[in-house]
């Protein structure tokens, strides 16, 4: 069977052979990858290598691979939200599995593991902030893995009724339906063994109205947080809010790659308090997937 061709207006290769947005080379991705929301998080991740091969920057996409006690690594940015995450992901797999050269899929694929390390929101008592969460599920309310053909095949359906009833979301209603998708249940069990919080995700396509917070303009579903809080699946409740684990376990799933999200909590809504003065501490969370992935 032939293999597929990426045309020029699919698969865009910069001049230097570097991936479009990434400015990447496929030489200079490691099998193990840290992704961070914050560029700047790129060289406090970079700081405890032990060597430094490459440093690459483009908009908000800044890479670093080195290694960590013998572990090759590669740490990137991926700036805010789920349409980032579909560029990061895409490119970082176009780069481990994609022959540059002729465009074609390469004969042997590479499966990469990889970890979000991010801040979120703690939607139970038992998440203060400066927990450490491991999204054992997300649910995804960006709506991004839609657009992919075997989503339902990868995805939770019953978890996806079973929330969508208990929101009581119909019509238009805060759509796109959600999609839950599990993290790589070994992954997990390695990243956040005996001493991190596992639990379900929400990913939100904003900061604000998706995620309950009301400024000047009035939700849709003043509710939606309460409902959060409360639902439960299998014995499973949604511990936090965050804005890119849904479409990372969702797109590593369907590449076959293996990933998680682990995040620190900065603020608890159920108890309306926030740490503001968390990047102290982050470096704590680091360390630990350093050691662990």
């Amino acid at each position: 069977m032939e293999k597929k061709y990426f045309a020029e207006s699919e698969l865009i290769i910069n001049e230097d052979g570097s991936i479009f947005h990434l400015h990447v080379k496929p030489e200079q991705l490691a099998d193990k990858v840290i992704l961070v929301g914050d560029p700047g998080r790129v060289d406090l991740v970079a700081s405890h290598f032990d060597t430094k091969e490459c440093a690459v920057e483009s908009r908000e996409f800044r890479t670093v691979t080195g290694t960590y006690k013998g572990k090759r690594i590669t740490v990137i940015s991926t700036g805010i939200g789920c349409d980032n995450i579909d560029i990061v992901m895409n490119e970082v797999d176009a780069l481990a599995n994609i022959d540059f050269e002729t465009r074609h899929e390469k004969e042997t694929l590479r499966s990469l593991e990889i970890v979000r390390i991010g801040t979120c929101g703690g939607l139970q008592l038992y998440t203060p902030a400066g927990t450490f969460v491991c999204s054992e599920y997300s649910i995804g309310f960006d709506g991004l893995l839609n657009f992919y053909a075997g989503r339902n095949a990868v995805c939770n359906l019953q978890m996806e009724r079973a929330l969508l009833n208990h929101l009581g979301w119909s019509g238009n209603m805060c759509q796109p339906a959600p999609y839950a998708i599990a993290a790589d249940k070994e992954l997990v069990e390695r990243i956040a063994k005996d001493d991190m919080v596992r639990g379900i995700t929400v990913a939100c396509g904003g900061f604000f109205g998706p995620q309950g917070r009301e400024l000047r303009i009035p939700l849709t579903d003043p509710n939606q947080n309460e409902k959060l809080e409360n639902f439960e699946y299998n014995g499973k409740h949604i511990t936090n809010f965050e804005m890119e684990s849904s479409a990372l376990a969702g797109l590593a799933r369907l590449m076959g790659h293996k990933a998680t999200t682990v995040c620190m909590v900065i603020a608890n809504r159920r108890i309306k308090k926030a740490d503001t003065g968390y990047k102290s501490h982050i470096d704590d969370l680091i360390k630990e997937v350093l050691e662990r992935l």
